[in-house]
């Protein structure tokens, strides 16, 4: 699980997103970013998470947020994720992880008494500074956006 916390300076990263352009922290400087980490394109509970975030997605920029989804899927099944679900954000393509290592979120799972290494469904809000605002380690696929909006009313 993540090493990172509140308060801690967000890493660096640069990825390419769905339409195969490269995305980096600075490229939202000035805006605070929902960086969510999820483990695999139109699976249910992913589904979910990123259909959670389309439906608010306006609640959220009206707040100050960017969205910025992070997987380990290519540019290619990003934007055919994206297409599918008319998601309006940008998901990053992390196919060497490095983003997904830096955040920490890569690990131990377990899942019907398998154990194997994964993405752990984690969420960060990087402040407009480049610090990390809140760390949410137990996200709620269905409930992902009231989670963070209920951390900051």
């Amino acid at each position: 699980m993540t090493h990172l916390k509140e308060g801690d300076k967000a890493p660096d990263f640069k990825g390419i997103n769905q339409k195969g352009e490269e995305v980096s922290l600075a490229d939202f400087k000035g805006k605070k970013i929902v960086l969510y980490f999820y483990p695999k394109d139109d699976t249910p509970g992913c589904t979910k998470e990123a259909c959670n975030f389309r439906d608010n997605y306006k609640e959220l920029q009206d707040k100050g947020f960017a969205v910025v989804g992070v997987s380990a899927d290519t540019a290619r099944k990003h934007q055919n994720f994206v297409d599918k679900y008319d998601l309006p954000f940008t998901l990053i393509a992390d196919t060497d992880k490095r983003v997904i290592e830096a955040y920490g979120v890569w690990g131990k799972k377990k899942f019907m008494g398998r154990e194997y290494d994964g993405i752990h469904r984690e969420t960060f809000v990087i402040d407009d500074k480049g610090m990390i605002e809140k760390v949410f380690t137990k996200v709620k696929t269905q409930e992902a956006t009231e989670q963070i909006l209920e951390a900051y009313s």
